[in-house]
């Protein structure tokens, strides 16, 4: 296993709000773990989100007993969900932040995946890219109802308004998928500050660049050429 990771603030933020974590070795009974985590709120709150939502992901993971990666994404989503909104309910400051996540782990041939919000985890395989994760967005909801063509959401002014987060609400609701892996697959995990800004197709022929050293700096990079108008995360994993 191979993974590339960065992150940056892109062109036109003043702060990074984007976090991601990666462990190519056992996290608990996960045997790996990737995240990619957006956070959102005014001053520092959604930097704050992320971190921590993420922090508390990992040591929850660290924790549980269960050997089933459903079970154990879902327990520590639910557990940063509680603490990140328990904390914006405690500080003023901080009130109504939250963050998506996009959570990976690679068990025996297989990527299980769960999500909340408009971060993205694609497979880019021998012949063509496929996105796994559903946004949960308004403007995405729109496109699966056929009230908005999928170019006519890319360049909607309201694609940012997402309908679901880690921390905005008591209880929250994730969406889980499984894929299995075929020799030479990649995975590739993002906030919208890439996927915004980079076009899929031109993802996909980063990705497979056989002389491209670091995909995920090299995909940060395209971002900010193409105007960085949001903070960018990326971690690519070669399974």
């Amino acid at each position: 296993m191979k993974v590339f990771s960065a992150t940056d603030i892109g062109q036109k933020r003043h702060m990074n709000q984007d976090f991601i974590y990666t462990s190519e070795k056992p996290v608990g009974n996960l045997p790996n773990l990737f995240v990619v985590a957006d956070g959102m709120g005014g001053h520092n709150a959604g930097d704050f989100a992320s971190r921590y939502g993420v922090s508390v992901l990992v040591e929850t993971v660290r924790k549980d007993k269960n050997f089933n990666p459903v079970k154990v994404m879902r327990n520590a989503i639910e557990a940063a969900n509680r603490e990140v909104f328990s904390q914006s309910r405690s500080d003023a400051a901080m009130a109504g932040m939250g963050t998506t996540m996009v959570v990976c782990t690679v068990v025996g041939g297989y990527a299980y995946i769960a999500n909340v919000g408009d971060s993205r985890l694609y497979l880019a395989g021998r012949d063509t890219m496929t996105q796994i994760t559903q946004d949960h967005s308004l403007i995405a909801e729109m496109v699966r109802l056929g009230e908005l063509t999928p170019e006519e959401g890319r360049n909607h002014p309201d694609k940012n308004i997402i309908t679901r987060a880690v921390g905005t609400n008591e209880e929250v609701k994730i969406d889980f998928f499984d894929v299995k892996l075929e020799t030479g697959d990649q995975i590739m995990m993002c906030s919208d500050g890439l996927s915004n800004m980079v076009e899929d197709q031109r993802i996909y022929e980063i990705l497979k660049g056989k002389d491209t050293e670091d995909k995920a700096q090299v995909l940060v990079d395209e971002a900010n050429a193409n105007g960085g108008k949001d903070n960018i995360a990326v971690i690519v994993v070669e399974a």
